[in-house]
């Protein structure tokens, strides 16, 4: 059994004042994509997954999936997408249920203006804010932190 080890004060400092920045920028950078485009992050990682996936279309399930979101999650932001003619769901298979999904012609320009105002908006309030220096570090323990919670 190993033995637990206190986490000093000056550490919780630290661990603290990461997660408040973490949660400042994450909602500042929502607020600008709802206050820019009308659309939230949620929103726009639906967006971003179907303008980059391979095919035109999606199953419902394989976007759920590579978003790693719940199915009735997505369904639900779907109906809210479609009703703003930024997707088009699809029957599909012989069960008529609608199970394929599609970006309109309104949601690729969306997409394409959400993508170019997002990536404007992280680089003015994170990458514009770090030394390259820091900007590799954050990369080296990002990519640290995924191998060690994804093996």
């Amino acid at each position: 059994m190993s033995k637990v080890k206190e986490l000093p004060p000056e550490k919780w400092a630290i661990w603290h004042t990461w997660m408040q920045a973490h949660r400042l920028l994450t909602q500042e950078l929502e607020r600008r994509l709802q206050a820019e485009l009308g659309i939230s992050k949620a929103e726009f990682s639906i967006l971003v997954t179907l303008r980059q996936a391979p095919t035109p279309q999606m199953r419902v399930l394989d976007l759920a999936t590579s978003l790693g979101w719940d199915k009735s999650r997505v369904a639900h932001l779907l109906t809210r997408m479609e009703a703003r003619s930024l997707v088009h769901r699809m029957e599909s298979g012989a069960s008529g249920r609608r199970t394929g999904i599609r970006l309109t012609a309104e949601g690729r320009r969306t997409s394409k203006r959400a993508i170019a105002a997002h990536g404007n908006n992280v680089r003015m309030l994170f990458f514009d804010a770090l030394s390259p220096e820091e900007a590799s570090a954050i990369r080296a323990w990002s990519e640290r932190t995924i191998e060690a919670l994804t093996s």
